[in-house]
């Protein structure tokens, strides 16, 4: 015995389908966090973009986080320019992409920064570059960073985000890895200060060298932060690794990390331990 008539029920009878109605209704009004999993409206995102249960911070521009970030900035270096030194296919389309997107010539922004009455050097890769990775360009604009502020005798601090080494340039994205590292050595001869900020995600050469090179290192909660990637690691060992395996918070508890700073923290921390550099720097002559 049929209960209900199908024509005369109400999703049929009262509740149509509106087909043009829902074509003007906006997409992205709830966003969910991918760590967290809560659902959200988009502007409880906030100025800093982090998740309002669990402080995720969404992947941004370097411009984005600049906004927020120093009080005054004079960039450096943004008429260098990526060439294709293995005539990769399709490379030169992904960099001009990706210089439209971010208003950059590489996946780094480099310049000296001004917080209140400290002057520092500042870079700030972005993953919204061919995913922040290091090829020749961002690895000698952050050399230089590293150079001048060793002849300026200015602190540096370095927001890293990249999922590595930029396959298109081989060899010489690799090479930048260790230049880095050595332009980081003579500064830190200098006795000067380098405060890096891990950001999500933070992988392959970049942890391998100068994000892991820092006199402080913190990073954002629940960035990625490793090496390999899950998959290989697990494909290496032929076994199951932990989920939390590379998250900032374990790599907090192993050592690895100083602190976890959220973005609404990240100013006014990065001014505390510029200040504390100061003072130690005039107490050791």
């Amino acid at each position: 015995m049929q209960l209900f008539d199908e024509l005369k029920t109400l999703g049929h009878k009262h509740i149509k389908a509106d087909k043009e109605a829902q074509n003007k209704v906006p997409t992205g009004l709830w966003i969910s966090c991918p760590k967290c999993h809560q659902s959200f409206y988009h502007k409880d995102l906030g100025p800093y973009r982090d998740c309002p249960s669990c402080q995720y911070g969404f992947r941004i521009s370097a411009r984005e986080r600049l906004a927020w970030l120093v009080d005054d900035f004079h960039e450096m270096d943004a008429d260098l320019q990526t060439q294709d030194p293995l005539d990769f296919p399709g490379y030169q389309a992904k960099l001009a992409k990706a210089q439209t997107a971010t208003q950059l010539n590489d996946s780094v922004l480099t310049g000296i920064a001004q917080i209140g009455q400290a002057k520092f050097a500042l870079g700030i890769m972005d993953p919204k570059f061919i995913m922040g990775s290091l090829g020749t360009i961002a690895g000698e604009k952050i050399t230089r960073l590293f150079e001048t502020a060793t002849q300026k005798k200015l602190a540096v601090v370095l927001f890293t985000a990249s999922g590595g080494a930029r396959m298109q340039e081989g060899i010489f994205s690799l090479m930048q890895m260790a230049k880095v590292s050595q332009a980081v050595k003579h500064h830190a001869n200098a006795g000067l200060f380098y405060l890096t900020v891990l950001t999500d995600p933070t992988t392959g050469g970049v942890t391998a060298s100068f994000a892991m090179q820092g006199d402080i290192i913190v990073a954002e909660p629940h960035a990625l932060v490793g090496f390999a990637g899950r998959r290989v690691i697990e494909q290496t060992i032929h076994q199951r690794v932990p989920e939390d395996l590379q998250a900032a918070e374990t790599v907090l508890k192993e050592g690895f990390v100083d602190a976890i700073v959220p973005r609404a923290q990240q100013k006014a921390t990065i001014a505390f331990l510029l200040a504390t550099n100061q003072k130690r720097r005039v107490a050791h002559g």
